[in-house]
Protein backbone atom coordinates (compact mmCIF):
# COMPACT_ATOMS: atom_id res chain seq x y z
CA UNK A 1 0.00 0.00 0.00
CA UNK A 2 1.30 3.33 -1.08
CA UNK A 3 1.10 5.67 1.83
CA UNK A 4 3.26 8.35 0.54
CA UNK A 5 1.10 11.71 1.37
CA UNK A 6 -0.38 14.16 -1.00
CA UNK A 7 1.76 17.37 -1.29
CA UNK A 8 2.07 20.94 -0.02
CA UNK A 9 0.28 23.40 -2.73
CA UNK A 10 1.21 26.70 -3.50
CA UNK A 11 -1.52 27.83 -1.32
CA UNK A 12 -0.49 25.47 1.69
CA UNK A 13 2.46 27.45 1.28
CA UNK A 14 1.12 30.97 0.75
CA UNK A 15 -0.88 30.87 3.63
CA UNK A 16 1.74 29.89 5.97
CA UNK A 17 4.09 32.96 4.50
CA UNK A 18 0.89 34.96 5.23
CA UNK A 19 0.06 33.85 8.90
CA UNK A 20 4.13 34.40 9.67
CA UNK A 21 4.03 38.07 8.18
CA UNK A 22 0.85 38.95 10.04
CA UNK A 23 2.31 37.18 13.40
CA UNK A 24 5.19 39.40 12.87
CA UNK A 25 2.90 42.75 12.84
CA UNK A 26 1.24 41.42 15.90
CA UNK A 27 5.28 41.33 17.49
CA UNK A 28 6.14 44.67 16.74
CA UNK A 29 8.46 43.18 14.10
CA UNK A 30 9.10 44.95 10.50
CA UNK A 31 8.98 41.65 8.98
CA UNK A 32 11.10 38.14 8.99
CA UNK A 33 14.50 36.70 7.54
CA UNK A 34 14.77 33.29 6.57
CA UNK A 35 17.48 31.87 5.62
CA UNK A 36 18.47 28.06 4.59
CA UNK A 37 16.98 25.88 7.31
CA UNK A 38 13.86 24.06 8.34
CA UNK A 39 11.89 27.31 8.69
CA UNK A 40 12.79 27.87 5.01
CA UNK A 41 11.58 24.69 4.22
CA UNK A 42 8.54 24.77 5.67
CA UNK A 43 7.36 28.29 5.19
CA UNK A 44 7.73 27.98 1.25
CA UNK A 45 8.91 24.26 0.46
CA UNK A 46 12.72 25.70 -0.83
CA UNK A 47 15.87 23.84 0.11
CA UNK A 48 19.15 24.85 -1.15
CA UNK A 49 21.02 21.43 -1.41
CA UNK A 50 23.72 21.46 -0.61
CA UNK A 51 23.70 23.67 1.98
CA UNK A 52 25.49 27.42 0.28
CA UNK A 53 27.30 29.56 2.35
CA UNK A 54 25.92 32.23 -0.34
CA UNK A 55 23.16 34.63 1.33
CA UNK A 56 19.77 33.05 0.71
CA UNK A 57 17.19 34.85 1.85
CA UNK A 58 13.49 35.08 2.02
CA UNK A 59 12.10 38.57 3.33
CA UNK A 60 8.10 38.12 4.78
CA UNK A 61 7.07 42.06 5.57
CA UNK A 62 3.46 42.21 6.36
CA UNK A 63 1.29 43.69 3.73
CA UNK A 64 4.01 43.00 1.02
CA UNK A 65 4.52 39.89 -1.21
CA UNK A 66 7.20 37.56 -0.30
CA UNK A 67 10.38 37.64 -1.80
CA UNK A 68 13.31 35.53 -2.02
CA UNK A 69 17.04 36.11 -2.80
CA UNK A 70 19.01 33.68 -4.09
CA UNK A 71 22.62 33.28 -5.71
CA UNK A 72 21.69 33.39 -9.58
CA UNK A 73 23.17 30.00 -10.16
CA UNK A 74 21.20 28.70 -7.38
CA UNK A 75 17.54 30.19 -8.77
CA UNK A 76 16.79 27.32 -11.70
CA UNK A 77 16.78 25.08 -8.19
CA UNK A 78 13.98 27.52 -6.32
CA UNK A 79 11.99 28.49 -9.35
CA UNK A 80 10.81 24.62 -9.07
CA UNK A 81 10.22 24.53 -5.33
CA UNK A 82 7.12 23.64 -4.58
CA UNK A 83 6.21 27.04 -2.83
CA UNK A 84 8.22 28.98 -5.92
CA UNK A 85 4.92 30.38 -7.45
CA UNK A 86 3.99 32.13 -4.02
CA UNK A 87 6.99 33.85 -3.68
CA UNK A 88 9.01 37.03 -5.89
CA UNK A 89 12.60 35.52 -6.76
CA UNK A 90 15.18 37.96 -7.61
CA UNK A 91 19.29 37.39 -7.41
CA UNK A 92 22.25 38.14 -7.38
CA UNK A 93 25.92 36.89 -8.89
CA UNK A 94 29.18 36.09 -7.58
CA UNK A 95 31.00 39.38 -7.56
CA UNK A 96 28.20 41.59 -6.50
CA UNK A 97 27.54 42.34 -3.04
CA UNK A 98 24.71 40.34 -1.89
CA UNK A 99 23.79 42.36 0.96
CA UNK A 100 23.67 45.64 -1.13
CA UNK A 101 20.81 43.06 -2.73
CA UNK A 102 19.52 42.44 -0.20
CA UNK A 103 18.75 46.06 0.94
CA UNK A 104 16.04 47.06 -1.34
CA UNK A 105 14.26 44.32 0.14
CA UNK A 106 14.65 45.77 3.64
CA UNK A 107 13.96 49.29 6.24
CA UNK A 108 16.70 50.88 6.83
CA UNK A 109 15.37 50.81 10.18
CA UNK A 110 13.52 48.08 10.34
CA UNK A 111 13.40 45.08 13.05
CA UNK A 112 13.91 42.28 11.87
CA UNK A 113 13.18 38.38 13.40
CA UNK A 114 15.53 36.22 12.30
CA UNK A 115 15.46 32.46 11.93
CA UNK A 116 18.16 30.85 14.30
CA UNK A 117 20.10 28.98 11.91
CA UNK A 118 21.04 32.43 10.14
CA UNK A 119 24.72 32.24 9.74
CA UNK A 120 26.78 35.08 11.71
CA UNK A 121 28.35 36.27 8.56
CA UNK A 122 25.20 36.66 6.95
CA UNK A 123 23.74 38.86 10.10
CA UNK A 124 26.94 41.16 10.54
CA UNK A 125 26.82 41.67 6.65
CA UNK A 126 23.23 42.89 6.31
CA UNK A 127 24.27 45.31 9.77
CA UNK A 128 27.13 46.96 8.04
CA UNK A 129 24.40 47.42 4.67
CA UNK A 130 21.91 48.77 7.08
CA UNK A 131 23.23 49.84 10.76
CA UNK A 132 19.97 50.79 11.57
CA UNK A 133 18.37 47.33 11.52
CA UNK A 134 17.86 45.70 14.35
CA UNK A 135 17.83 41.91 14.55
CA UNK A 136 15.91 39.24 16.77
CA UNK A 137 16.02 35.80 17.01
CA UNK A 138 12.66 33.65 15.97
CA UNK A 139 12.83 31.23 18.99
CA UNK A 140 12.57 34.67 21.31
CA UNK A 141 10.02 36.33 19.48
CA UNK A 142 8.00 33.83 17.62
CA UNK A 143 8.72 30.71 19.00
CA UNK A 144 5.61 29.36 18.44
CA UNK A 145 5.58 30.05 14.92
CA UNK A 146 5.36 26.30 13.49
CA UNK A 147 3.63 24.74 16.51
CA UNK A 148 0.88 24.66 15.47
CA UNK A 149 -0.07 21.92 12.93
CA UNK A 150 -2.91 21.79 10.43
CA UNK A 151 -4.60 18.50 9.17
CA UNK A 152 -2.14 17.35 6.75
CA UNK A 153 0.95 18.19 8.93
CA UNK A 154 -0.48 16.38 11.54
CA UNK A 155 -1.60 12.98 9.01
CA UNK A 156 2.31 12.60 8.17
CA UNK A 157 3.68 12.84 12.01
CA UNK A 158 1.02 9.90 12.43
CA UNK A 159 2.77 7.91 9.62
CA UNK A 160 5.67 8.65 10.81
CA UNK A 161 4.96 7.31 13.94
CA UNK A 162 2.76 4.61 12.86
CA UNK A 163 6.29 3.54 10.87
CA UNK A 164 8.23 3.21 14.63
CA UNK A 165 5.97 1.22 15.89
CA UNK A 166 6.12 -0.85 13.41
CA UNK A 167 10.04 -1.13 13.95
CA UNK A 168 9.49 -1.83 17.61
CA UNK A 169 7.11 -4.92 17.31
CA UNK A 170 9.74 -6.68 14.91
CA UNK A 171 12.54 -5.36 17.16
CA UNK A 172 11.49 -7.07 19.92
CA UNK A 173 12.04 -10.58 18.36
CA UNK A 174 15.52 -9.71 17.44
CA UNK A 175 18.36 -11.18 19.67
CA UNK A 176 19.99 -9.06 22.37
CA UNK A 177 21.94 -11.21 24.54
CA UNK A 178 25.65 -11.36 23.47
CA UNK A 179 25.20 -8.51 20.82
CA UNK A 180 26.30 -5.04 21.19
CA UNK A 181 24.71 -1.50 21.79
CA UNK A 182 25.88 -0.77 18.12
CA UNK A 183 24.27 -4.02 17.00
CA UNK A 184 20.86 -3.34 18.00
CA UNK A 185 20.68 -0.11 17.04
CA UNK A 186 22.16 -0.49 13.73
CA UNK A 187 18.61 -3.24 13.34
CA UNK A 188 16.79 -0.40 14.21
CA UNK A 189 17.83 2.01 11.63
CA UNK A 190 17.72 0.02 8.94
CA UNK A 191 14.07 -1.30 9.77
CA UNK A 192 13.10 2.38 10.13
CA UNK A 193 14.51 2.80 6.68
CA UNK A 194 12.61 -0.13 5.40
CA UNK A 195 9.44 2.41 6.60
CA UNK A 196 10.46 5.38 4.71
CA UNK A 197 12.47 7.29 6.79
CA UNK A 198 15.05 9.20 4.66
CA UNK A 199 17.15 9.82 7.85
CA UNK A 200 16.95 8.04 11.31
CA UNK A 201 18.82 8.58 14.74
CA UNK A 202 18.56 5.46 16.94
CA UNK A 203 20.16 5.09 20.09
CA UNK A 204 20.78 1.87 22.45
CA UNK A 205 21.35 2.35 26.13
CA UNK A 206 21.97 -0.59 28.27
CA UNK A 207 22.25 -1.88 31.96
CA UNK A 208 23.90 1.51 33.64
CA UNK A 209 24.21 3.15 30.37
CA UNK A 210 20.35 3.52 30.51
CA UNK A 211 20.94 5.92 33.71
CA UNK A 212 22.60 8.30 31.13
CA UNK A 213 20.28 10.68 29.69
CA UNK A 214 22.79 11.44 27.40
CA UNK A 215 24.17 8.18 26.27
CA UNK A 216 25.11 7.68 22.82
CA UNK A 217 25.16 4.26 21.69
CA UNK A 218 28.34 2.38 22.45
CA UNK A 219 29.72 -1.29 21.98
CA UNK A 220 28.69 -2.52 25.17
CA UNK A 221 27.61 -5.97 24.67
CA UNK A 222 24.20 -6.55 25.95
CA UNK A 223 23.31 -9.59 29.21
CA UNK A 224 20.85 -11.09 31.04
CA UNK A 225 19.49 -8.73 33.43
CA UNK A 226 20.01 -5.37 31.42
CA UNK A 227 17.63 -2.47 31.44
CA UNK A 228 17.71 -1.38 28.04
CA UNK A 229 16.41 1.84 26.68
CA UNK A 230 15.40 2.23 22.82
CA UNK A 231 15.37 5.63 21.89
CA UNK A 232 14.67 6.07 17.99
CA UNK A 233 13.05 7.81 15.00
CA UNK A 234 14.33 10.05 12.31
CA UNK A 235 12.14 11.86 9.06
CA UNK A 236 9.51 10.45 6.98
CA UNK A 237 8.13 12.50 4.48
CA UNK A 238 9.71 15.84 6.12
CA UNK A 239 8.08 14.86 9.31
CA UNK A 240 10.20 13.23 12.46
CA UNK A 241 9.22 10.39 14.76
CA UNK A 242 10.39 9.60 18.12
CA UNK A 243 9.12 6.46 20.09
CA UNK A 244 11.27 5.60 23.06
CA UNK A 245 10.37 2.21 24.55
CA UNK A 246 12.32 0.47 27.89
CA UNK A 247 12.20 -3.49 27.56
CA UNK A 248 14.32 -6.19 29.93
CA UNK A 249 16.73 -8.77 29.10
CA UNK A 250 14.94 -11.67 30.50
CA UNK A 251 13.29 -11.48 33.58
CA UNK A 252 13.42 -7.83 35.82
CA UNK A 253 13.72 -6.96 39.70
CA UNK A 254 10.77 -5.58 41.60
CA UNK A 255 12.24 -2.16 41.89
CA UNK A 256 13.19 -2.23 38.01
CA UNK A 257 8.78 -3.06 37.56
CA UNK A 258 8.02 -0.61 39.84
CA UNK A 259 10.55 2.35 38.38
CA UNK A 260 9.22 1.20 34.73
CA UNK A 261 5.34 1.44 36.01
CA UNK A 262 6.26 4.85 37.56
CA UNK A 263 7.00 6.17 34.57
CA UNK A 264 4.43 4.83 32.33
CA UNK A 265 2.11 5.82 34.70
CA UNK A 266 3.69 9.47 34.89
CA UNK A 267 3.76 9.69 31.26
CA UNK A 268 0.14 8.37 31.33
CA UNK A 269 -0.83 11.45 33.62
CA UNK A 270 0.90 14.26 31.09
CA UNK A 271 -1.03 12.85 28.16
CA UNK A 272 -4.29 13.13 30.20
CA UNK A 273 -3.64 16.40 30.82
CA UNK A 274 -3.31 17.59 27.51
CA UNK A 275 -6.19 19.93 26.34
CA UNK A 276 -6.71 23.23 24.80
CA UNK A 277 -6.04 25.90 27.73
CA UNK A 278 -3.79 23.16 29.19
CA UNK A 279 -0.30 25.10 30.54
CA UNK A 280 2.85 22.96 29.67
CA UNK A 281 4.20 23.55 33.04
CA UNK A 282 0.93 22.16 34.68
CA UNK A 283 1.58 18.99 32.14
CA UNK A 284 4.80 18.65 33.11
CA UNK A 285 3.69 19.15 36.39
CA UNK A 286 1.65 16.18 36.46
CA UNK A 287 4.64 13.81 35.76
CA UNK A 288 6.62 15.18 37.54
CA UNK A 289 4.46 14.96 41.24
CA UNK A 290 4.17 11.52 40.58
CA UNK A 291 7.77 10.68 40.51
CA UNK A 292 8.14 12.91 43.33
CA UNK A 293 5.33 10.73 45.66
CA UNK A 294 6.76 7.84 44.68
CA UNK A 295 10.24 9.58 46.01
CA UNK A 296 12.17 9.31 43.28
CA UNK A 297 12.32 13.26 42.18
CA UNK A 298 15.69 13.99 42.54
CA UNK A 299 16.27 11.19 39.79
CA UNK A 300 13.13 12.67 37.19
CA UNK A 301 14.72 13.70 33.84
CA UNK A 302 14.41 17.51 33.52
CA UNK A 303 11.73 17.72 31.12
CA UNK A 304 8.76 15.65 30.35
CA UNK A 305 8.92 16.77 26.60
CA UNK A 306 8.75 19.38 23.69
CA UNK A 307 7.64 19.78 20.41
CA UNK A 308 7.92 17.54 17.42
CA UNK A 309 7.42 18.60 13.62
CA UNK A 310 9.72 19.17 10.89
CA UNK A 311 12.35 19.47 13.79
CA UNK A 312 12.59 16.61 16.46
CA UNK A 313 12.70 19.46 19.51
CA UNK A 314 10.96 22.24 18.58
CA UNK A 315 9.47 24.76 20.97
CA UNK A 316 7.24 24.32 23.26
CA UNK A 317 8.67 22.45 25.70
CA UNK A 318 7.45 20.44 28.66
CA UNK A 319 9.15 22.14 31.34
CA UNK A 320 8.33 23.70 34.93
CA UNK A 321 8.77 27.10 33.78
CA UNK A 322 6.68 26.89 30.37
CA UNK A 323 4.30 29.10 30.55
CA UNK A 324 2.74 28.11 26.72
CA UNK A 325 -1.10 27.39 26.58
CA UNK A 326 -1.93 24.36 24.61
CA UNK A 327 -4.08 24.50 21.04
CA UNK A 328 -5.79 22.23 19.09
CA UNK A 329 -2.79 21.19 16.47
CA UNK A 330 -0.20 21.29 18.80
CA UNK A 331 2.31 18.11 18.42
CA UNK A 332 4.26 17.05 21.52
CA UNK A 333 7.26 14.82 21.90
CA UNK A 334 6.40 13.35 25.63
CA UNK A 335 8.67 11.18 27.52
CA UNK A 336 9.23 11.50 31.30
CA UNK A 337 11.81 9.23 32.39
CA UNK A 338 13.63 8.23 36.02
CA UNK A 339 17.54 7.68 35.83
CA UNK A 340 19.07 6.08 39.07
CA UNK A 341 22.89 6.70 38.59
CA UNK A 342 25.06 3.79 37.93
CA UNK A 343 22.03 1.38 38.11
CA UNK A 344 19.39 2.32 35.67
CA UNK A 345 16.83 4.16 33.77
CA UNK A 346 13.45 4.27 32.32
CA UNK A 347 12.20 5.98 29.99
CA UNK A 348 8.84 6.29 27.34
CA UNK A 349 7.77 8.34 24.96
CA UNK A 350 5.28 8.64 22.29
CA UNK A 351 3.85 11.41 19.83
CA UNK A 352 0.83 13.27 21.17
CA UNK A 353 -1.35 15.80 19.24
CA UNK A 354 -3.26 18.22 20.98
CA UNK A 355 -7.40 18.19 19.60
CA UNK A 356 -10.20 20.39 20.37
CA UNK A 357 -11.33 17.13 22.86
CA UNK A 358 -7.88 16.55 23.89
CA UNK A 359 -4.85 14.31 23.53
CA UNK A 360 -4.69 11.61 20.89
CA UNK A 361 -1.78 9.54 20.80
CA UNK A 362 0.14 9.05 17.28
CA UNK A 363 2.07 6.17 18.68
CA UNK A 364 -0.24 3.10 19.59
CA UNK A 365 2.32 0.55 20.28
CA UNK A 366 2.70 -1.19 24.04
CA UNK A 367 4.14 0.76 26.61
CA UNK A 368 4.03 -2.22 28.67
CA UNK A 369 7.87 -3.71 29.88
CA UNK A 370 8.81 -6.10 27.35
CA UNK A 371 10.78 -8.95 28.20
CA UNK A 372 13.17 -9.42 25.24
CA UNK A 373 15.53 -12.71 25.02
Amino acid sequence: MDDTPAPFTEEDYAARMSRAARDAAETRLSGLLITPGPDLTWLCGYRPTPMTERLTLLVLTPGSEPRLLVPSLERPDAEVAPGADAVRISDWRDGQDPYAAATGLLLPNGRYGVTDTTWALHLLGLQEALPLTTYRPLTVVLPLLRAVKDDHEVARLASAAAAADAVYEEILSVRFTGRRESDVAADLAHLLRERGHRQVVSVVASGRNSADPHHRTGERTLKKGDMVILDFGGWKDGYASHLTRTVHVGEPTEEERVVHDLVRAAQQAAFEAVVPGATCREIDGRARRLIEDAGYGEYAAERTGHGIGVTAHEPPYLTAGEQTFLVPGMCLSMGPGVCLPGRFGVRIADVVTCTADGGRRLNATDRGMAIVA
